[in-house]
């Protein structure tokens, strides 16, 4: 599988766990959203340094190829997908807690 269709299976997977298993419906919420655009701008730093420099190398024949900030599109799937995931998680685990806790 490349690495390309890993990404996207990443995200199918969190955004199926937010919307489906966990019920969190953060993809629905602005909160999310301006959290992502704080994330991402930090995640485009990161990886322009890291990829421009030749710190972190990507085969050719396993990405589409399309690069923002010198990294591929696909690192930028990866990052959605475990933003998405831990913060679904955090959430749902928050609210498990909370029940817990009225009992």
């Amino acid at each position: 599988m490349s690495y390309t269709q890993l990404a996207i299976v990443a995200v199918v997977c969190a955004v199926l766990f937010d919307l489906l298993v966990a019920r969190t419906q953060l993809l629905k919420r602005r909160v999310f959203w301006t959290s992502y655009a704080i994330i991402l701008s930090f995640q485009l730093l990161t990886n322009w340094w890291l990829t421009s420099r030749n710190i972190v190398m990507y085969n050719p024949a396993t990405i589409v190829g399309l690069r923002i900030a010198s990294a591929p599109i696909e690192d930028l799937l990866f990052g959605f997908a475990l933003v998405l995931g831990v913060l679904t998680n955090w959430m749902r685990i928050g609210a498990l807690e909370k029940r817990r806790q009225q009992l």
